[in-house]
């Protein structure tokens, strides 16, 4: 499954760093890289609405203060929905009846900011924020045919999470995240309107 595969991507990034980083610092001095699995549910999206673990995240950012860091992010998510076999009728008034399988793509990038606290403990939560462009695809797959609409839209995250260091000095441990994002995306295939794409998840990592 591609969600294996995601995870494997991060325990073998992992194992690279851990052998490449020195035995105390970071590999950037005031700075954090965060990469992530990460899963969302779709809410208020009724053209793929099904929870799904195809996603990750990449993100850096340089501290200005021991508290904030700000830095690029780029992110992407496949949702995935099978639809039982139905006639649409379609806007020049001909009928279609098929199974289809929906998929929505979103790759989001931009800026994040975060504000953490307790920068030189074992665990150090943080507030942060993501604001950007976002790119999405919707598809439908029927029979041999793909068909799709895509747009671009404004892209805001806000995001509430933790990273666990075992040795604070050593700088590589563990990171959690919970987020929120809201899209202004839209599209129009077949008989199906989208209106926005809003998403609740969970982002599971590595932090160094």
């Amino acid at each position: 499954m591609k969600s294996t595969k995601h995870i494997r991507v991060i325990a073998l990034c992992a194992l690279l760093l851990a052998a490449a980083l020195p035995g105390k610092a970071q590999i950037f001095p005031n700075s954090y890289i965060n990469i992530d699995w990460q899963m969302n549910v779709p809410l208020g999206n009724s053209f793929a609405d099904k929870a799904s673990g195809w996603g990750m995240n990449f993100e850096g950012g340089y501290r200005i203060t021991p508290a904030v860091a700000v830095g690029p992010f780029v992110s992407y998510h496949t949702n995935l929905q099978n639809i039982d076999r139905q006639t649409l009728i379609l806007n020049n008034g001909s009928a279609l009846t098929t199974n289809q399988k929906h998929a929505v793509f979103q790759l989001p990038f931009g800026v994040t900011g975060r504000y953490s606290w307790c920068n030189n403990s074992v665990l150090q939560p943080y507030i942060g924020l993501k604001l950007g462009a976002s790119y999405s695809e919707f598809s439908s797959y029927y029979y041999v045919i793909k068909q799709y609409d895509d747009s671009w839209g404004f892209y805001m995250s806000p995001e509430l999470g933790v990273s666990i260091f075992p040795n604070p000095t050593y700088r590589f441990g563990l990171h959690l995240a919970l987020y929120y994002s809201y899209a202004t995306n839209s599209g129009s295939l077949l008989t199906y309107k989208i209106n926005n794409l809003s998403n609740f998840g969970v982002r599971v990592g590595i932090s160094f």
